[in-house]
C-alpha cells in the first residue's frame, strides 16, 4: 500500500511500520493473509516477497507492531514511574543508604534529588557510578577506546552533570549537549553530547549519541520498528534510525537545509555544522563519534550520511567509530557500501560485543529481515577476554542450543558481582542496584549484559591494546 501523505522519492524502495493506524483486528489478520497491501497500518512501494510475506516475515512484522502499539499505550505511565524510581535512587545514594534518610530527615540535612542538578544520575548511570577516566595517558593505546565508553556511558546523564563531569573531572572542553527533533514523532526524541580534548600534538572532538533509556517509550520504539528505507547506491537501512538521526518527510537528508533557528536541531545537520567549522579553524583537530545502544546505531549512521554528502573535510578528519552494544543498522548492501567507504578513507570503525548481550543480536540477520553486521567486532566474554570475530555468537540471541548456556553465564555474572572487587579491585565494585539487576537478568539473559558497566570492564580489563594504534 502506498501513499501520497509523504512523498519518499528520496528512496528507491521502502517498507514502513504505522503501528498508530493498527487495530486489533487488522494486526490478527496479518498472520492468516499474506497480502499486506491491503494492511493500512504497512506502506510499501516494494513488489514481491518483501510485501507478499513468509509467515515468519509477517510474524515479525506482527510483533514489531504489537510491541510498539504496548509501548505507545504505556508511553506516560512508564515514564512516570521511571522519574519516580531515579528520583527515589537518587535519595537514597545522595542520603548515604537507605538507613541515613530517616536520621537525616530528624536533623534537618535530608537532601532532595533535583534532576537538573549536576549531582543527580539517571539508572543507567547509577547501575554504574564510575565517572573518572583512571590514569590512562593519551599515549596509551586503547586511551580514546576508554574515552568513549566513558562519553557513550555519561551521556544519559543531563547537562549540569555533562558540564561539571567533563570539565572539571576529565579537565576537558565541554561543547554542548543536543537534544534534537524527531520530524515523524513530532518531538524531541535523540540526545548528542559533544566535548574536546586538547593536547600539544592534536585535538580531539568526541561526539557521542545517548543510547536506549529504559523508561522512554520513544527509544523503544525506534528499536522496535523494524521498517527501512533503500537509499540509492547506499542500501537498506533502519527506518527508525534514519529518523533519530534527523531524517526530513519528502527530502530525506539533503545536504543544505534552511531551519528556523528557534526549533530544536536535528541531530545529523547540528553535529555536521558544528564541526565544519571546529575543523576549518583548527588544523591539528580530528573527532571520533561513539554511542551504546541505539546510540551506537546512530554513530555508524552518522558517518553514512556524511559520505554520501561527500563532507571531505569531514571524512578526513574522523579518526575513529567506537560502538558498544551496537544493533543492526542495514542490510548486506548498506554493509559493503560502508566497508568500501571506511577503507576508502581509512577510518577505524570497532564494534565492541559483551557476551550474551542481547541488542546486538537484534534485529534479526535472517532471509526475512536481511539486517547484517559488518566491520571488526571485539567479542568479550564474562572473563572479559578478548576475541576478534566477524560476528558475536549464537548471532540472533533466541537459540533453544543456548538458553541453558546463557542462564548459566547470568548466574555466573551474579556471583560475579560479589567477588570482582576482590580480584580486580575497588574500581570495579558493584553496588546493590546493579546487583539487583543482575538478578533479574537470570529470568532474561541478556538484558543486564547490555548495560554500560561491563563494556567499561571490557575497555579497562580487556587485552585490546594490540588492536588500535595510538596518535
Amino acid at each position: 500500500m502506498t501513499s501520497n501523505k509523504c512523498n519518499k522519492s528520496f528512496a528507491n524502495s521502502y517498507m514502513l511500520l504505522k503501528p498508530e493506524e493498527a487495530h486489533f483486528f487488522d494486526i490478527i489478520r496479518i498472520l492468516f493473509s499474506s497480502n499486506l497491501g491491503h494492511r493500512k497500518f504497512v506502506e510499501s512501494n516494494e513488489k514481491g516477497t518483501l510485501v507478499e510475506g513468509s509467515f515468519r516475515h509477517r510474524w515479525l512484522i506482527f510483533i514489531s507492531i504489537v510491541l510498539q502499539k504496548l509501548m505507545l499505550f504505556v508511553a506516560k505511565p512508564l515514564s512516570t514511574f521511571g522519574s519516580w524510581v531515579e528520583w527515589f535512587i537518587n535519595l537514597v545514594v545522595l542520603n548515604g543508604g537507605f538507613h541515613r534518610i530517616p536520621f537525616n530527615y530528624l536533623t534537618g540535612k535530608l537532601v532532595i534529588p533535583d534532576c537538573t542538578s549536576h549531582t543527580f544520575m539517571s539508572c543507567i548511570g547509577n547501575l554504574d557510578g564510575r565517572v573518572r577516566l583512571g590514569d590512562l595517558k593519551r599515549e596509551d593505546n586503547k586511551y580514546y577506546v576508554s574515552v568513549a565508553m566513558m562519553a557513550s556511558k555519561a551521556c544519559y546523564e543531563n547537562a549540569a552533570f555533562l558540564n561539571a563531569t567533563i570539565t572539571n573531572d576529565w579537565k576537558m572542553e565541554f561543547v554542548g549537549f543536543f537534544e534534537c527533533w524527531n520530524e515523524y514523532l513530532g518531538k524531541v526524541t535523540t540526545q548528542v553530547l559533544i566535548f574536546l580534548d586538547k593536547c600539544e600534538e592534536n585535538d580531539t572532538y568526541v561526539v557521542a549519541f545517548r543510547g536506549t533509556e529504559p523508561f522512554n517509550s520513544d527509544d523503544w520504539c525506534t528499536d522496535l520498528d523494524i521498517s527501512w528505507y533503500e537509499i540509492p547506491g547506499v542500501g537498506r537501512i533502519h527506518g527508525g534510525f534514519m529518523k533519530a538521526l534527523g531524517l526530513q518527510k519528502n527530502v530525506g537528508y539533503p545536504k543544505v537545509i534552511e531551519r528556523d533557528e528557534s526549533l530544536p536541531p536535528l541531530a545529523y545537520y547540528v553535529i555536521r555544522n558544528i564541526l565544519r567549522k571546529a575543523l576549518s579553524e583548527n588544523n591539528k583537530a580530528k573527532f571520533i563519534v561513539t554511542g551504546h545502544s541505539l546510540g551506537g546505531a546512530l554513530a555508524i549512521l552518522f558517518p553514512t550520511i556524511m559520505f554520501l554528502h561527500d563532507e571531505k573535510l569531514l571524512m578526513d578528519r574522523l579518526q575513529g567509530i567506537y560502538t558498544f552494544g551496537q544493533p543492526r543498522v542495514g542490510d548486506e548492501a548498506y554493509a559493503t557500501y560502508m566497508k568500501q567507504k571506511l577503507k576508502e578513507n581509512s577510518i577505524m570503525y570497532c564494534r565492541f560485543v559483551y557476551n550474551n548481550d542481547i541488542v546486538p543480536r537484534l534485529p534479526y540477520d535472517d532471509k526475512d529481515l536481511l539486517f547484517k553486521h559488518f566491520g571488526i567486532c571485539l567479542f568479550f566474554n564474562r572473563h572479559y577476554e578478548l576475541q576478534v570475530v566477524e560476528e558475536e555468537p549464537n548471532k540472533n540471541y533466541f537459540s533453544l542450543w543456548c538458553v541453558i548456556p546463557m542462564i548459566y553465564n547470568a548466574i555466573l555474572e551474579v556471583i560475579r558481582s560479589f567477588t570482582i572487587a576482590y580480584m580486580k579491585g575497588p574500581h570495579y565494585r558493584e553496588g546493590w542496584f546493579l546487583f539487583s539487576f543482575r538478578v533479574f537478568g537470570i529470568l532474561i539473559p541478556g538484558l543486564p549484559a547490555h548495560g554500560p558497566q561491563d563494556y567499561v570492564n571490557s575497555t579497562l580489563l580487556g587485552s585490546i591494546e594490540n588492536h588500535f594504534k595510538s596518535d
